[in-house]
C-alpha cells in the first residue's frame, strides 16, 4: 500500500477516536463538540432472586425527587452493602399513646390491719366480743365508730355484713348438745331466769400496741320484771371513757332488746323491731333480719346467764349455744361453747364460775372468754377479749353492790 494512503487511514482512525472520546453528538447543531451530562432513570421492577450486587450509586442530583409509592409502601430488604434509596419524604411516626390514668396510678395497696386501738377503746369492747369483725365489714363510706378493731374498713355496702350472717341472722336460738349434728339442734325458745339487779365493778388489765395498761369498769344491771336496762362503762386514766347501753322488755324467754347504743366520742345505735323482724342502724348501714331471741352485744352476756340459771342441766360441757347478736352496724350469729366450771382467783376472792368461749371464725374476729358465776345469778365474773393481733383486755370482778 502506498505510504500516502496509509497515513490518511491512520489520520481517519485517529479522528474517529477523538470524536468518540470528546463525546460529539451524532447529529449536527450548535452544541457540537460539547460534553453531554449523562442521567440515569430508574423504574420499579421485581428483582430476580437472589438480587445482583448493586452498582455504584448515581450522582445525588440525578436521583428522582420522590420515590414511587409502591416502593415506599412495600420496602424490601437489601443485602449488604446497603444501597441508599432515593430521597423521599419521611413518613410521620405514629403518635405515641399517652399513659392512661390506671398506668399512672400506683398499684392498689392491700387492706392490711391498721394500728390497734387505745386501751380504753380495747377494753370498752369487752362485753362486745366481736367488735373487730364489725369494724372490718362496715361500710367504707360511713364514719367508723372508735372500736377495738385492728383492721381497716374494706369493701362495699354489699359486704357490710358477713355472708353467713346474711343467710341465718333471722334464725332463733339454736342449742346443740355435745356431739350433736345440725338435725338434732333445738330451736324451741328455752326458759330464762333473770338475775337480780346489781352493780358489778371490775379491775381491767390489758395490752394495746404492746403497751400494758390498767383501767376500771362497771356493769349496772336493773329491771322491774317488765323492762330492763343494762349499762357498761370503762374508764382509763388520761385516755377517756367508753360506754354501751341496752334497753328493752322482759319476756318469758328473757331479754328482748329495743335499743343498743355504743358511745365513745359519739354514739351509734341499733333499733330493734321484732314485729317486723328487722333491726335498723344509725350508722346508715343496711337493715338486718332478726328472729326471736336476738340480742345486742351487751344484753347477750346477761341472756346467756339467764338461760343457764333457768335450766343448768340442759347445758352440759360441750353444748353450743348460737343466737343472733346485733352490734351498732350489723347483725351476726354468735356461737358459745360451754367448757366447764373453773375456780377463779379474783380481786373479790375465789369464785367458782362456768366458762363459755366464742372462738374466732374469720381473720379479724376476736376470741371471747366468759366466766358466769352462779353466786351472781350467772352474771359475768370475768371477761377476757383477745384481739387477732395479740392485744387483749381482761376484766376481773372486784366488787358487787346494789344498783
Amino acid at each position: 500500500m502506498p505510504r500516502r494512503v496509509l497515513v490518511l487511514l491512520t489520520l481517519l482512525v485517529l479522528a474517529v477516536h477523538a470524536w468518540v472520546l470528546v463525546g460529539l453528538p451524532l447529529g449536527g447543531g450548535q452544541d457540537r463538540g460539547a460534553p453531554v451530562r449523562m442521567a440515569f432513570h430508574t423504574r420499579t421492577v421485581a428483582p430476580p432472586p437472589p438480587p445482583e450486587p448493586p452498582a455504584a450509586p448515581p450522582p445525588a442530583e440525578a436521583a428522582p425527587a420522590t420515590a414511587p409509592p409502591a416502593a415506599a409502601a412495600k420496602p424490601r430488604p437489601r443485602p449488604a452493602p446497603v444501597r441508599k434509596p432515593a430521597a423521599a419524604p419521611p413518613e410521620a411516626p405514629p403518635p405515641t399513646p399517652a399513659p392512661t390514668a390506671q398506668a399512672a396510678e400506683p398499684p392498689p395497696g392491700g387492706d392490711g390491719p391498721a394500728p390497734a386501738a387505745s386501751p380504753a377503746e380495747t377494753t370498752a369492747m369487752a362485753p362486745a366480743a366481736d367488735a373487730t369483725a364489725e369494724a372490718a365489714t362496715a361500710e367504707a363510706a360511713t364514719p367508723p365508730a372508735p372500736t377495738a378493731s385492728a383492721p381497716t374498713a374494706p369493701p362495699t355496702a354489699a359486704a357490710s355484713a358477713p355472708t353467713d350472717s346474711a343467710q341465718d341472722s333471722s334464725a332463733g336460738v339454736d342449742i346443740r348438745p355435745p356431739g350433736a349434728g345440725a338435725n338434732t339442734a333445738s330451736t324451741t325458745p328455752p326458759p330464762a331466769r333473770l338475775p337480780d339487779p346489781v352493780r358489778l365493778e371490775f379491775e381491767v388489765s390489758g395490752q394495746a400496741k404492746k403497751f400494758n395498761y390498767r383501767a376500771s369498769a362497771e356493769l349496772l344491771w336493773r329491771h322491774d320484771g317488765a323492762r330492763y336496762e343494762a349499762r357498761q362503762e370503762i374508764k382509763a386514766f388520761l385516755i377517756g371513757a367508753r360506754s354501751q347501753t341496752s334497753t328493752g322488755q322482759v319476756t318469758a324467754s328473757g331479754l328482748q332488746p329495743e335499743r343498743f347504743g355504743d358511745k365513745a366520742r359519739s354514739e351509734q345505735a341499733a333499733h330493734f323491731n321484732f314485729g317486723q323482724g328487722r333491726v335498723t342502724f344509725s350508722a346508715n348501714t343496711p337493715q338486718a333480719a332478726i328472729g326471736a331471741g336476738a340480742q345486742d352485744r351487751l344484753s347477750v352476756f346477761i341472756q346467756l346467764g339467764a338461760l343457764l340459771a333457768a335450766a343448768p342441766e340442759r347445758y352440759p360441757d360441750g353444748t353450743r349455744i348460737t343466737l343472733t347478736t346485733v352490734g351498732a352496724r350489723y347483725a351476726d350469729r354468735w356461737t358459745f361453747t360451754v367448757e366447764g366450771t373453773e375456780m377463779l382467783d379474783l380481786p373479790r376472792g375465789a369464785t367458782p364460775a362456768l366458762k363459755l368461749q366464742r372462738l374466732p371464725r374469720k381473720e379479724y374476729d376476736q376470741k371471747a372468754e366468759l366466766w358466769l358465776a352462779p353466786s351472781l345469778g350467772f352474771l359475768p365474773a370475768r371477761i377476757r377479749i383477745t384481739q387477732s393481733n395479740g392485744d387483749f383486755a381482761d376484766l376481773r370482778l372486784s366488787a358487787s353492790t346494789p344498783p
